[in-house]
């Protein structure tokens, strides 16, 4: 061989090897697994109204992760599955993503579906799961060591209510009316507990079907109590309105509250009148919230220019916590499992949400027990800070 030619296939062995030194990091990159977010998501339905929010919530922050890069290297992918809200439907959603993907986080659509799949998780044992359910039960690390509630669960959001009343009326006479169902039914012994605590006065608790139905008896038994403040539990609008309307024609003075799945700008403002001065609390700001620095709102708002439901806040922070859990696990080095991603989520301590959240938030067994009560302001059609941001010990 001539020296020439020994010198040019000395070249091309120079820039193979170079080529393959540059593309080793990408291919890296490639052969990494993905950071699968599985969803049992009602997009129809009776709960559309919410799924579709939490889902637009759960894709635009893992759009965001991607932008920047992925979690260590790695790629996020979101596969969401429409359920309707049917537990059954929902299972069958859980098994055909699991099967077809490796699931290292989960978003379940109900508390009957997160209490049905939790043997499920158990046997799986690679799965972190969060979802729509606020239930007080969920909020137990034995029982539920693999799922977490992201806020306060029922029985701590009447906790920042009374607490709340307690500070702005000391000995105040309160009211609780909720829903015949397991949802309605969940924060009123805890609830009734706590006000002989805080020195407020249960003066009746009525119960009514859910949904639409004629109010009137229980609104004068209501009116005979004459609470102060008066708390709704297990609806999401009707008969909420009814009650104040009709409350407010009889005379009655009380102050009116909600919880969660209630506080949604868009359903308080379809109250009408009975909106003005409505109360409750909320563990995220919303949308339109621009008292305070917020950058990630600032992002969300840039993303969407139209408003977000209270549903999308909490899609968009269920993400966030699902990845900043997975980068904890993979930044120590541990395999990407239930028991890890847990443990990485009960590590986080003074959290900043991008200000989603007014204060820094730190995970508490298996919820976020913090939130802030909030009045509706009928005339400006928005909802209005009506405390500070109120964290249980």
């Amino acid at each position: 061989m001539q020296p020439t030619s020994r010198i040019q296939l000395r070249r091309r062995e120079l820039v193979v090897a170079t080529a393959a030194a540059l593309a080793a990091p990408r291919l890296a990159f490639a052969q990494a697994e993905d950071i699968v977010i599985g969803g049992s998501i009602p997009m129809t339905g009776v709960f559309a109204f919410a799924g579709v929010g939490i889902n637009a919530g759960i894709t635009d922050y893992v759009k965001i992760v991607n932008d920047a890069g992925g979690i260590r290297g790695r790629k996020v992918r979101y596969v969401p599955e429409d359920t309707a809200y049917k537990v059954d439907v929902s299972v069958a959603a859980f098994k055909k993503i699991t099967s077809q993907n490796k699931v290292n986080l989960y978003y379940g659509d109900s508390t009957g579906f997160s209490k049905t799949i939790n043997p499920e998780l158990d046997r799986n044992g690679n799965i972190l799961m969060a979802g729509a359910s606020f239930a007080t039960e969920l909020n137990d690390p034995r029982k539920y060591p693999n799922q977490f509630i992201v806020g306060p669960d029922y029985t701590e959001m009447f906790g920042i209510l009374l607490r709340h009343v307690a500070k702005e009326k000391p000995g105040a006479k309160v009211a609780f009316v909720y829903s015949d169902s397991e949802f309605g039914r969940d924060p009123i012994d805890e609830g009734e507990a706590l006000c002989k605590q805080l020195g407020l006065q249960l003066v009746t608790k009525i119960m009514t079907p859910p949904g639409s139905v004629d109010v009137s008896t229980e609104v004068i038994k209501l009116r005979r109590a004459a609470p102060d403040y008066t708390i709704f539990h297990g609806y999401i609008l009707a008969p909420i309105p009814e009650f104040i309307q009709q409350g407010r024609q009889q005379g009655m003075t009380s102050k009116w509250m909600g919880t969660f799945w209630t506080m949604d700008s868009s359903t308080v403002m379809r109250m009408g009148e009975a909106a003005d001065g409505f109360m409750g609390v909320m563990p995220y700001r919303y949308y339109y919230d621009t008292s305070a620095r917020a950058p990630m709102l600032d992002r969300i708002r840039a993303m969407r220019p139209d408003y977000q439901s209270t549903a999308y806040m909490q899609g968009f922070l269920t993400a966030m916590l699902f990845l900043e859990s997975a980068k904890r696990t993979l930044e120590a080095g541990k395999p990407m499992n239930g028991a890890n991603l847990k443990a990485a989520l009960n590590s986080i301590r003074d959290f900043d949400t991008g200000g989603i959240i007014g204060v820094p938030v730190t995970v508490k067994g298996n919820s976020i027990p913090v939130g802030r009560i909030y009045r509706a302001d009928a005339k400006a059609q928005r909802m209005v800070a009506a405390s500070d941001w109120i964290s249980l010990g």
